[in-house]
């Protein structure tokens, strides 16, 4: 089995099998959001013929948002999906920041004032942007200087308050989730789990449990319990000693093979895993991910495997895409990246002007 090929099937950027943005979001549990404009982009990759404007309208309808979730990081969530994930999620993630919410002096009576606030600019289906609501608390005697500010607002979110719309000339938007989202029913914690496992194994599968419990946040005892509750939907098998969960239709071989795309920099292809060295080769990671600081280039994936990076400039209203391949690839493949460079062109709907 090729994981990196199955993996290319099952997270749809292979064998896509949707037509709505939302869809594509539940069907992968949550995406990486933290970078908003790779976030559309990742949902337009698995959704062919789509564009950039047309994932941005599931947005602003409250169809997808934006929040923190899995490991206190911003997800991109299907609305139906945010309130039974916060409520798994939010008590491990509150009690892990205590320590820097103490550097901060930030205590309960703090997130309760500003909790607070947030409800008053809100109220009434308003929507503000981040500026604006931190400048909000300001005026109202709650400091956010340094990084206060960033952890009142996660607070929030993690409270079952706030979520993010669109972004508007960079700055994220937020509204009051409850005003927001209609109303849906809260899962039991083992449901839950459980429910988080089944989406993970499979649209990510093949994937070991210490790569769910990686990618969930959750305790490995948690990411084991999840796994039993639906390994029965699942097949095993065994690489190199590891023992790999994958639902049962792509146990055979997917198609993808020969195939290239250009990958945002923050794509579940990636980041969805503990061990990433099945499609990343651990000596190129710091070409991906400089200096381990946190953010990832885009990638280009060919075969099922990244290599190479691409970042895209706009000028006069044309696009030029820039290549650094790991190694020197063929002719072929670079024939092969240029229709994926275009299809991230099409999305933008920006023309292409070289890919060079």
């Amino acid at each position: 089995m090729n994981i990196g090929l199955t993996r290319l099937h099952n997270q749809l950027v292979s064998h896509p099998r949707f037509t709505q943005p939302v869809d594509v979001v539940k069907w992968l549990g949550v995406m990486q959001g933290q970078d908003y404009a790779g976030a559309k982009w990742s949902i337009g990759l698995r959704l062919p013929t789509s564009t950039d404007a047309e994932v941005e309208q599931s947005i602003a309808n409250y169809q997808i948002v934006r929040t923190w979730v899995l490991r206190g990081t911003l997800h991109v969530v299907a609305g139906a999906d945010v309130r039974w994930m916060v409520e798994l999620v939010a008590p491990r993630l509150i009690a892990g920041l205590a320590t820097r919410h103490r550097q901060l002096e930030l205590d309960e009576a703090t997130f309760r004032r500003s909790n607070d606030l947030f409800v008053t600019a809100l109220a009434g289906g308003q929507e503000r942007t981040r500026k604006q609501l931190l400048a909000f608390l300001e005026e109202n005697g709650v400091s956010t200087q340094g990084q206060r500010g960033y952890h009142l607002l996660g607070r929030a979110g993690l409270d079952g308050l706030l979520v993010q719309s669109v972004e508007i000339r960079k700055d994220a938007t937020y509204m009051l989730r409850d005003e927001a989202l209609p109303s849906t029913r809260l899962l039991p914690r083992d449901e839950a789990v459980a429910e988080l496992a089944q989406r993970y194994f499979h649209s990510r599968g093949p994937a070991t449990v210490q790569d769910f419990a990686h990618w969930s946040g959750l305790t490995l005892t948690d990411a084991r319990a999840g796994l039993e509750a639906v390994k029965s939907q699942l097949v095993d098998e065994t690489i190199d000693g590891e023992t790999y969960w994958l639902p049962p239709y792509t146990s055979s071989s997917p198609n993808g093979a020969h195939m290239a795309y250009a990958l945002p920099g923050f794509d579940e292809y990636l980041l969805g895993y503990k061990d990433r060295s099945a499609v990343l080769d651990p000596l190129h990671a710091t070409k991906v991910c400089p200096g381990g600081n946190g953010i990832f280039f885009p990638t280009i994936v060919i075969d099922g495997h990244m290599v190479g990076t691409w970042k895209r400039t706009v000028a006069k209203g044309k696009m030029a895409i820039t290549t650094a391949p790991f190694e020197s690839l063929s002719r072929s493949e670079k024939d092969t990246f240029v229709k994926a460079a275009g299809n991230y062109a099409a999305f933008m709907q920006i023309p292409l002007a070289n890919v060079d």
